[in-house]
């Protein structure tokens, strides 16, 4: 163990509350990005009692890792007490004024955590990285005010990508809202089929060489490679359950075998397709039921209020401003997340 390094076991203890009182009702569940998320799980007529409880300030986690790929189900509840399965491990900090919280939340966001977390794991038949193994854990721990100051230092950094990803957000929720407005009411032009209006293709097989341009599936970016079948496209998502999803790529790209490309047959821009073709909902759409899939044939047929094209034209002219401005914003949450992430790093450095 290095010198500056401490084991892990000596500040937390593990926690069992259960829900007997059935006193709380707020599911939650664990995701491998380390936050809690809603429970998809169906309980009605479920008996909450055997729940376990976790506190405002409390962590949980997933000691079985196979299922994971490469990231461990770690989080930090710092909002209001919640209950989950009771196939998750809660516990906490006991020794406060030596360990904070979130600064050991911060241990864990690590890629290198994941990482140990696996190769630490064991078992044959599911690989678990039990509680014996979260106590070895070694880390640095600094005087508590550095350590303090480092998470302030971090949520400076992600409060502004929250900022900035809300702003977006209400940006395209405003095109959308006006789009409703604009093109989805019957008109006295009557229907048009998608297929008058936009033109489809599927896309290849992803190549195997690395490179900065994206690959999109049907799930968004997959990885980036140096080749492009594509630009200036909208993305739809072909098979499985991502089946109908929409992306927008102003750039080059490579579109994969599992996603179909759309492009206007009336202007030079993709705004109009990217809200028409969100709109439509479009996994309502899909054939088959153990694989859903899309097809070409299936939305050329789609039939849609026919627009004017003077009107797409405009709404493209606004939506090119507006997207201008999101991407600015994308690219300041690019270079923030570059910066947490050398911040992260930088915390197996402390003390050396």
């Amino acid at each position: 163990m290095k010198s500056n390094y401490k084991k892990l076991g000596q500040y937390i203890q593990m926690v069992d509350n259960r829900n007997k009182d059935i006193a709380i009702t707020r599911l939650l569940g664990v995701s491998i990005e380390k936050r809690f998320i809603p429970s998809i799980a169906n309980i009605v007529g479920t008996d909450l009692s055997n729940y376990k409880i976790v506190r405002t300030g409390q962590f949980a986690y997933g000691p079985v890792t196979s299922r994971n790929g490469e990231k461990i189900s770690i989080a930090y509840l710092d909002s209001d007490d919640c209950i989950i399965s009771n196939s998750y491990t809660v516990f906490e900090v006991i020794k406060k004024e030596e360990l904070d919280s979130e600064y050991l939340m911060l241990w864990f966001s690590r890629l290198e955590f994941d990482r140990y977390a696996r190769y630490k794991s064991h078992g044959s038949v599911r690989e678990i990285f039990d509680w014996d193994e979260m106590c070895n854990v070694e880390l640095p721990v600094p005087p508590i005010e550095e350590q303090r100051k480092i998470v302030k230092a971090y949520k400076t950094i992600t409060d502004r990508i929250e900022l900035k990803k809300r702003i977006n957000d209400n940006l395209e929720r405003t095109l959308k809202d006006f789009f409703t407005e604009e093109f989805m009411s019957l008109n006295d032009d009557g229907l048009v089929h998608l297929g008058e209006l936009i033109s489809f293709g599927n896309g290849k097989t992803r190549p195997k060489e690395d490179g900065i341009i994206p690959i999109y599936g049907g799930n968004g970016v997959l990885s980036y490679t140096n080749q492009t079948n594509a630009q200036n496209v909208v993305l739809i998502g072909r098979v499985g359950a991502y089946c109908g999803s929409i992306y927008l790529e102003e750039g080059e790209c490579w579109v994969s075998d599992n996603a179909i490309f759309a492009k206007s047959k009336l202007t030079n821009d993709e705004y109009f397709d990217y809200f028409l073709l969100k709109s439509l909902n479009l996994y309502e759409h899909h054939i088959g039921t153990g694989q859903q899939l899309l097809t070409q044939s299936i939305l050329n047929k789609i039939e849609v209020p026919a627009p004017k094209k003077e009107k797409i034209l405009s709404f493209n002219t606004m939506s090119k401003e507006l997207f201008s401005f999101i991407a600015s914003n994308n690219a300041e949450i690019s270079q923030l997340k570059t910066l947490s992430s050398l911040l992260l790093a930088k915390i197996a450095e402390l003390n050396r």
